[in-house]
């Protein structure tokens, strides 16, 4: 017999205080948890192993042009559907899925703006809209930037992001444009002006083996992915493991294949010495 009874004892819950969605971020090099909007301060790289997020279009057009100088063409360009493409899903169904998705009509914005107060054309390509893909529109659009460039004399920057090359579902209509928008860099290099690509992670295919290819002045972000087919499918294809870092911005850039690797942070001040340099 207990000389004090049976004890009671009473049980609290604490309520787990709620953390609302969306204010962290798992950086996809070192696992680091990163705030949101720390994150966005630092032009969304990974301030402990400076890993470079994705950015999109107008993410890239608003911290590489002044404010309030950007001015955007075509922008209510779409794609049809010349093949009339059918597959788990089709075309069209694809690119509603994507407009609705991303708030884009295509994979591209192309327009003109000041960087430093130093005027030029750009387009900037956006890896969320069918992997960045150059369909008839993203050609037309390149092509109608750099023509418009050419005629006012101004220089051109592309930003590439493409993970996916020329976009099968338009076929021919696509691998035109390679050749197009390579045709349009022509002219205006024969006019005397710049051109200056800049590659982003990741560039590959027939966005790499167009016009991000032929830049006066070829510029990367740290670690891209840059190349024409993925390291995976060469090593299957050549038997052969492939070195440490192949295809990444450092590797190339010893390779010479690429002219320098910019910090996003220090990309805007570096186009703007360029431009300087180059006009």
């Amino acid at each position: 017999m207990a000389l004090f009874g049976k004890p009671k004892y009473t049980i609290v819950r604490l309520k787990k205080k709620e953390i609302p969605d969306g204010l962290w971020t798992k950086c996809e090099e070192c696992s680091e948890t990163l705030y949101n909007k720390t994150l966005e301060e630092n032009l969304r790289v990974c301030p402990k192993c400076n890993y470079h997020f994705g950015l999109t279009a107008y993410e890239r057009i608003n911290f590489l042009f002044d404010k309030d100088t950007f001015n955007e063409f075509d922008a209510q360009m779409v794609s049809a559907d010349p093949l009339d493409f059918k597959g788990p899903k089709t075309y069209k169904d694809k690119l509603k899925q994507d407009q609705e998705a991303t708030g884009l009509k295509d994979a591209v914005i192309s327009g003109e703006g000041k960087i430093d107060s130093k005027a030029a054309a750009v387009a900037v390509t956006d890896s969320r809209f069918i992997m960045g893909s150059m369909g008839s529109v993203v050609g037309e659009k390149i092509t109608r930037a750099i023509e418009y460039a050419t005629k006012n004399k101004l220089p051109m920057v592309i930003v590439s992001g493409s993970g996916g090359g020329a976009r099968m579902y338009e076929g021919l209509f696509s691998l035109m444009q390679m050749a197009k928008t390579c045709a349009a860099l022509s002219y205006h290099h024969k006019a005397k002006l710049p051109y200056i690509s800049v590659l982003t992670n990741p560039t590959m295919a027939g966005i790499m083996a167009s016009f991000a290819g032929v830049g006066d002045i070829i510029v990367a972000e740290p670690n891209a992915l840059i190349g024409f087919t993925g390291p995976r499918v060469i090593e299957q294809t050549i038997r052969q493991k492939l070195p440490a870092g192949f295809q990444r911005s450092e590797f190339l850039l010893d390779h010479g294949l690429i002219d320098m690797i910019v910090h996003r942070k220090n990309l805007k001040s570096t186009l703007s010495q360029l431009l300087d340099y180059l006009s």
